[in-house]
């Protein structure tokens, strides 16, 4: 019988379901329209389609238990083991229309724990991100930070793990409460792993968006589309459209 490597992970997975449980009783008995869910359908020349999901309960005027999902697997995720992420965290509102929300997350598959060379498997990695919104009456802005680290050491003899640092930002102004307008900056960087000592910049992209959205706020579409600064690249795009429940 195969043995499972369960200590890896153990720990952290203990971590989320405590920070779920505890954040699932503090919400507990509050009404219904404390829950908001947004759902994003993706796709880019990177990572392909993916699917992403996020949901939070309000605690109170200014906090927020959250929580979240990335199907990775809808496009190059499916070689990495039908890859997918899951995660929880707290949402902070520091000001009118700017929220922080750190998370944490964990991954199955099979990218950062044998560099797509191994078999699926959960606990793949960890993923400690956050994420800052803006949202005025005339601006809007995002600001990402994602670190990709394997949690799990499965590579094989000729292989590696492989961790990741994701990055992005974007800005845009509200010409009206149907078209925006703005910029959009974004950078993956593998970070390196267990046989892997350097640090290379996978892509590097810039350029502008344009935004349509309901005057309801409850969908928009996004097209994002420039130039990529590492050499050998040509350019890239990024399509989004979302629903709000």
């Amino acid at each position: 019988m195969k043995k499972i490597d369960i200590p890896a992970f153990s720990k952290v997975i203990a971590a989320l379901t405590l920070i779920l449980f505890l954040g699932l009783s503090s919400a507990y008995s509050q009404s219904d329209d404390k829950f908001s869910f947004d759902v994003t359908l993706n796709s880019d020349q990177f990572f392909g389609f993916y699917p992403f999901f996020a949901g939070s309960y309000e605690l109170s005027e200014s906090s927020a238990f959250t929580f979240y999902g990335i199907l990775w697997s809808g496009g190059t995720g499916g070689g990495w083991g039908n890859w997918t992420e899951f995660g929880v965290g707290m949402n902070f509102t520091v000001a009118e229309g700017l929220d922080v929300n750190p998370q944490i997350g964990v991954l199955g598959g099979s990218l950062l724990s044998s560099g797509a060379r191994g078999e699926a498997v959960f606990g793949d990695g960890i993923v400690p991100n956050l994420t800052i919104g803006l949202d005025k009456s005339s601006v809007e802005g995002e600001f990402y930070l994602g670190y990709y680290a394997p949690l799990r050491d499965l590579a094989p003899s000729n292989g590696s793990t492989l961790s990741y640092l994701h990055y992005w930002a974007n800005f845009g102004v509200k010409a009206s409460d149907f078209f925006s307008i703005g910029a959009h900056w974004e950078q993956l960087s593998n970070t390196g792993g267990s046989n892997v000592t350097a640090s290379t910049t996978v892509y590097q992209w810039i350029g502008p968006y344009v935004q349509f959205s309901a005057p309801s706020g409850k969908a928009f579409a996004r097209l994002a589309a420039g130039g990529d600064l590492v050499e050998g690249n040509d350019s890239f795009f990024k399509l989004t459209t979302g629903f709000s429940f």
